[in-house]
């Protein structure tokens, strides 16, 4: 286990990169349960001291509060007695989908799928961010596919991957919306039901519960 002195430093971190208005924090911030609802931008915009930094950085590493990790790293063994530990967390990843019009693939998200709008940067946009509950998927200009014309569609390509506590409920409400569904809702044999939706860019977006 890291030293305390780490966990520290990393909170440190964490509060210097919300002062520097680093969007790639706001779903770390979401984390805190009282938090959950809030966009990237909206995340930047609070006030984000030290001891709330500490709360996400102690969430990271597996722990209920501060209080509870600074118990567990004082009670461990000394860095003699144990093994050499990594003291870098991994803590999140945002898929990057290519988009022709960051605008109407921001409008699309958030109108079919529910997404709110984090942020869209650039005039013309060149990137910008959508997210739902815990999900934030970055989307990034290009003037020319990425991919050779029909084949994320032939070779089934998923741009990301969706984890949702109710994936039948959140199926119908894209059937509502008039999504485009192009599997429909499906048991797979490794034990997860998913479908998959795709964008008007093609990206193939799967959910699965």
């Amino acid at each position: 286990m890291p030293k305390l002195e780490t966990y520290k430093k990393q909170a440190k971190l964490l509060v210097r990169w919300h002062r520097e208005e680093n969007f790639s924090i706001g779903g770390r911030i979401r984390q805190l349960e009282r938090y959950r609802a809030l966009s990237d931008r909206e995340a930047l915009a609070l006030k984000f001291p030290l001891t709330e930094a500490q709360e996400v950085i102690a969430l990271e590493a597996g722990f209920a509060n501060w209080a509870e990790l600074k118990a567990s790293t004082e009670a461990a063994p000394s860095t003699s007695e144990q093994p050499e530990t990594q003291d870098t967390a991994v803590a999140s990843a945002k898929p990057v989908l290519y988009v022709a019009n960051v605008d109407a693939a921001a409008t699309f998200y958030r109108d079919k799928l529910g997404f709110r709008i984090d942020f869209v940067h650039g005039n013309p946009p060149f990137y910008g961010s959508v997210s739902r509950d815990g999900a934030t998927l970055h989307l990034k200009h290009v003037d020319e596919p990425v991919f050779v014309v029909g084949a994320a569609e032939r070779e089934g390509l998923i741009m990301a991957f969706v984890e949702t506590t109710n994936v039948r409920e959140l199926y119908a409400e894209y059937l509502a919306a008039d999504a485009d569904i192009v599997q429909k809702l499906t048991k797979q044999a490794w034990g997860g039901t998913d479908f998959i939706v795709r964008d008007p860019d093609g990206n193939a977006i799967t959910f699965v519960g």
